[in-house]
């Protein structure tokens, strides 16, 4: 009987793309990504204007857009799409990245993305330990939005076209 193993890369391998390519570290294999769509990126610019113009007037926290590196542990590394961490926990904001969990995260879909966003990112989330996570679908505006209760996701629920974030304390239709 031949067993193989496989090396799963490290942050260390992820380090050495080159800067600007599209990759991410997902559970020690690094996947590069597709460039998004027009739909996608005009839900998550909207989404994210909103976001920033509201935490720069509350003054709670930093806004973030993909692609930022988000290091959750050596092997996984992800550039969600929108991130907030709040002035409490700006402690993980370390020079080039965030090392560690950010208070919330938002994934616009892709065709490409969708099943790494609905299953893998989101079963992660729940193990760090992300408080608030949204699932936005850009073709027909549905969100679904899930809180951290007890160490699992619960969805909280499931509309059109608004993220009602209770981490931010606000609602933003787009």
């Amino acid at each position: 009987m031949v067993t193989t193993v496989t090396k799963k890369a490290t942050y260390a391998d992820y380090e050495k793309t080159p800067e600007g390519a599209k990759y991410q570290l997902i559970e020690g294999q690094l996947i590069e990504m597709a460039s998004p769509t027009l739909n996608h990126q005009e839900a998550a610019l909207e989404l994210a204007a909103q976001i920033l113009l509201y935490c720069k007037q509350k003054k709670i926290g930093k806004i973030y857009i993909a692609p930022m590196d988000v290091y959750l542990d050596d092997e996984n590394c992800y550039q969600p799409d929108i991130v907030f961490v709040s002035n409490e926990n700006s402690v993980i904001l370390q020079g080039k990245n965030i090392r560690g969990v950010p208070d919330m995260l938002i994934e616009i879909l892709s065709e490409s993305s969708e099943h790494t966003d609905r299953k893998i990112k989101f079963h992660n989330y729940e193990k760090f330990g992300v408080k608030e996570y949204f699932i936005v679908d850009p073709e027909d505006k549905e969100v679904i939005a899930y809180d951290l209760v007890d160490g699992f996701y619960k969805e909280r629920y499931r509309k059109f076209g608004y993220v009602d974030s209770v981490v931010l304390g606000k609602r933003f239709d787009f």
